[in-house]
């Protein structure tokens, strides 16, 4: 980290193959800092090593508010309206790989097979929904 001169990892934001970076991103972190993840990991993580630094682990699921009902409902409308804005801003960018062009069969089955490799950077984009 040092050398990318990145300094402390206070945070870190898993949103995809959480089971294969969680003990790095344990070892990276600074005492007291955040992972947020938003994904479903295929093993159990052991999460007894962010005990030692009070890591704290925080999960997100995008329905949770309107599937449950909260009484929070409307802080989706704000937080939907502060990412737009972000993204307005320059602040966050697109998570958009490569576009395949429209989709049929011949495309999506060529995302499919790039998807299986695990290589894959960004998301794919098929068309014409």
């Amino acid at each position: 980290m040092d050398a990318l001169s990145i300094g402390d990892v206070t945070h870190v934001a898993s949103l995809n193959g959480t089971e294969n970076y969680f003990e790095a991103c344990t070892e990276l972190l600074v005492p007291f800092g955040k992972i947020a993840m938003i994904d479903d990991p295929s093993t159990p993580l052991d999460v007894s090593k962010l005990k030692m630094k009070s890591v704290s682990l925080h999960l997100e699921f995008m329905f949770a508010r309107s599937m449950f009902n909260a009484k929070d409902i409307q802080q989706q409308n704000v937080l939907l309206n502060r990412i737009s804005e972000l993204v307005d801003q320059g602040h966050i960018q697109t998570t958009s790989g490569e576009n395949l062009g429209a989709i049929n069969a011949q495309n999506l089955k060529l995302a499919h097979q790039q998807l299986e490799t695990g290589k894959a950077i960004g998301k794919i984009v098929l068309a014409g929904f």
